[in-house]
């Protein structure tokens, strides 16, 4: 792939995975409003870490997560096309966005289908590893 290809892909990679977030807290809210519906491998928000959180609290500090998440690399996404977002605060958001998206993974360990998990850490591994360099 030439250097202009892959400058254009990386705000839509950003921009997707900011928006696979929002596709998290979608499916919080369907299983909330659906308990015992059919889901497919996604589970209600429960946290190894802090097991004593009831669903309510656990989807509420969830969903906290995966908002700053997809706030974050929304606007990293922007920054990196130029627009809106100063172009300086990519550097910071982006990192920022996938520190918080891995913290909640971890809190929340088996609660996505592993395909989502798995694609989410490597994109989020890929954005620390390009940025940290």
């Amino acid at each position: 792939m030439d250097t202009q290809t892959i400058q254009a892909a990386l705000p839509a990679v950003l921009l997707l995975h900011g928006l696979g977030h929002g596709g998290a807290i979608a499916a919080l809210a369907w299983i909330a409003a659906r308990p015992g519906g059919p889901t497919g491998d996604w589970h209600a928000a429960r946290s190894w870490l802090m097991p004593a959180l009831s669903a309510d609290a656990a989807t509420a500090v969830a969903c906290t997560f995966w908002a700053l998440a997809l706030v974050g690399f929304v606007a990293a996404a922007l920054s990196l096309a130029g627009v809106v977002v100063p172009a300086g605060t990519l550097r910071p958001l982006a990192l920022g966005s996938a520190v918080v998206s891995l913290a909640g993974i971890g809190l929340f360990l088996g609660t996505w289908p592993a395909f989502n998990t798995l694609a989410a850490i490597a994109v989020n591994v890929a954005v620390l590893v390009a940025l940290l360099r």
